[in-house]
This record gives C-alpha cells, structure tokens and sequence, in this order.
C-alpha cells in the first residue's frame, strides 16, 4: 500500500513540474518536439499492424 501511494506522489510531481516546464517557451518546444516524435511512431505502428493484417487476410483468403 505504501508503494501505491509513493507511485501516485510521484506521478502527481512529474505533472506538476511538467506544468510548470510547459510555462516556458522552451518547454513548449520541448514537449511538442516529444508530442511530434511520439505521434509518428503512434502512426508507425497502426500502419505496420495495418500491413500485417491485410497480408494474413490475403493468406487466409488465398487458402
């Protein structure tokens, strides 16, 4: 239980100093570099789990 509650202090610091990071002209580019960076490799995955779906389709559809 302890742990739990270290877990949920800890994650409410993080967001509280990202806030505060997020003041700041850096710190704006910084996370929308990170935003920009972590929606191409969201992208990059849905696209390679589209690709494979469609493959084993035409494999199941080929048998």
């Amino acid at each position: 239980m302890k742990n739990v509650l270290w877990l949920i202090i800890g994650i409410a610091a993080g967001f509280a100093v990202a806030h505060q990071v997020n003041k700041t002209q850096e710190g704006k580019q910084f996370f929308s570099t990170i935003d920009a960076r972590a929606r191409e490799f969201g992208e990059a995955v849905s696209e390679g789990y589209r690709r494979r779906e469609a493959e084993l389709r035409d494999a199941i559809d080929a048998d």
